[in-house]
């Protein structure tokens, strides 16, 4: 087969966008240039590689094999490049992150202080659920994946390296809120504001709450620390969040922190990724900066 290595980023373009368009745009081609390069490609493995069904696109079997290669040797070439400019001391670049949603706030500005030492590195941050962190994890598309529930069917280079508590908070005025100790059976009459299945922060609770047979009485699942923050101070519920949603500031957002017995729930953040992963010296260099900035914090 002769398919050249601009086609095979094209067509990584479609994989990850889905659609003709945006991979056109993400390669600075025309659609009608993209959509004979996308069919050079098919006609040269002689297998359908994709197809659309209504407005979706989606890739065959040997399509996703064709992208999982086509991004194997993508890092296999940035790798290359990256190790080049080590040389020059780490002038030029690109790293992909991909973190959970709760880690917003305090990636930011741990990339940010990375930043301001590299102002010639760009990096992608991108902040998702914790399901669609695991589907990237799987494809391999990032460099790191920050979460605190990394899962236990990939093999994976896994380091802890801040503490994450789960905590329960109530609105300020909630008397609940004025008790210096309060127990789980304390909270049994009370409705609960709980984050959506499959996030880290829900699996933490639900884990605890089994191993104390206690069934939280749940009103709300929602997918954001901020829309679990304005109910639970608007009176619906007890919220369990992570402390980091909080700023580290008891009260903000008309919400408190309860003092219950078996919380914060311990748990952890984790950097993550494939263990047979080879890291370039940039993403080294970056890893290097978040564990070396998170132990001088």
């Amino acid at each position: 087969m002769n398919i050249t290595f601009r086609q095979l980023r094209l067509f990584l373009a479609l994989a990850d966008s889905g659609s003709v368009s945006a991979a056109a745009r993400r390669m600075h081609v025309t659609q009608p240039t993209a959509s004979m390069q996308l069919k050079e490609i098919t006609q040269q493995v002689g297998i359908p590689l994709y197809e659309v069904v209504g407005r979706k696109l989606s890739l065959t079997e040997v399509g996703k094999r064709l992208a999982e290669t086509a991004r194997d040797i993508t890092h296999c070439w940035e790798s290359f490049e990256q190790e080049i400019d080590a040389f020059q001391g780490l002038t030029r670049g690109k790293i992909r992150v991909a973190v959970v949603s709760t880690a917003k706030y305090f990636m930011p500005r741990l990339v940010g202080s990375f930043c301001k030492l590299h102002p010639s590195i760009d990096v992608a941050l991108e902040i998702l659920n914790r399901d669609s962190v695991v589907e990237r994890l799987r494809d391999n598309r990032d460099d790191f994946y920050i979460m605190s529930m990394p899962p236990g069917d990939i093999e994976l280079t896994d380091e802890s390296f801040m503490q994450n508590p789960i905590v329960v908070i109530a609105s300020i005025g909630d008397p609940l809120s004025k008790a210096k100790s309060l127990g789980l059976n304390d909270l049994a009459k009370h409705r609960f504001i709980l984050r959506e299945k499959g996030s880290g922060t829900r699996m933490a609770a639900d884990q605890h709450f089994r191993a104390v047979r206690f069934r939280p009485d749940i009103r709300l699942e929602l997918g954001s620390n901020e829309a679990i923050k304005e109910s639970v101070a608007g009176g619906l519920g007890l919220g369990v969040l992570s402390r980091h949603a909080l700023h580290g500031h008891d009260g903000e957002h008309g919400v408190r922190i309860l003092h219950v017995k078996g919380f914060p729930l311990a748990s952890a953040w984790h950097i993550v990724h494939p263990s047979a992963k080879r890291l370039s010296p940039l993403a080294q260099a970056f890893k290097q900066h978040i564990l070396t900035e998170v132990a001088k914090s």
